[in-house]
């Protein structure tokens, strides 16, 4: 994810650099390139949160009479055309509304006042039947609330998977749960000695 985001940095400042300069006194604001996955226009936060992982090519657009015909004048920064290896996304639907998997499975764990903050974080594998399994645990800091969450999961609703020539594919996605909902995980405190 970190190479990815060098890499639109990277773009980026190519295309600012060669843009045309403007009067001193007009206000800088950055003039980025658009974004263009599997043929749709996204935003660059949502471009930030695809996995490096799906994608399987990216390739800088000059911004040129073509680009501009083809794209619009919004182009006229640049347009960054990737290609993910899925058509569409996978994703979490709950009575035909999409939403958030980790807010999903947070509301469905009872977790007290009383209780620690407490905090699960995993990788899951959505398969080409939509089904969600734990594929590995990165951290927990609970086996209380690490053990109702794998119970979560295995109550939770199928996923709409991804699908690529309009067949289902497996995708990765993390799960990141603290609890209580809202709370932080306290820093941990080292105690150097000199």
């Amino acid at each position: 994810m970190r190479r990815f985001n060098i890499i639109i940095l990277f773009f980026t400042l190519l295309l600012a650099l060669g843009a045309e300069e403007r009067a001193v006194a007009q206000v800088f604001t950055p003039r980025l390139p658009i974004y263009i996955v599997n043929g749709e226009r996204m935003d660059e936060e949502t471009v930030r949160a695809i996995d490096p992982e799906d994608i399987v090519s990216n390739e800088l657009l000059p911004a040129d009479e073509t680009t501009i015909e083809k794209y619009g004048q919004d182009a006229a920064n640049g347009v960054i055309l990737i290609t993910l290896r899925y058509d569409t996304q996978a994703r979490f639907e709950v009575e035909g509304e999409e939403t958030s998997f980790s807010n999903y499975i947070a509301r469905r764990i009872k977790w007290g006042e009383m209780d620690p903050i407490a905090q699960v974080v995993m990788t899951l594998e959505v398969g080409p039947d939509g089904v969600v399994r734990e594929k590995e645990l990165l951290e927990s800091s609970d086996r209380k609330l690490l053990k109702r969450i794998r119970a979560a999961l295995a109550e939770a609703p199928r996923w709409v998977a991804a699908k690529k020539d309009g067949k289902g594919i497996t995708t990765e996605h993390i799960l990141r749960i603290t609890l209580p909902i809202g709370s932080r995980m306290p820093y941990e405190r080292a105690i150097l000695i000199r």
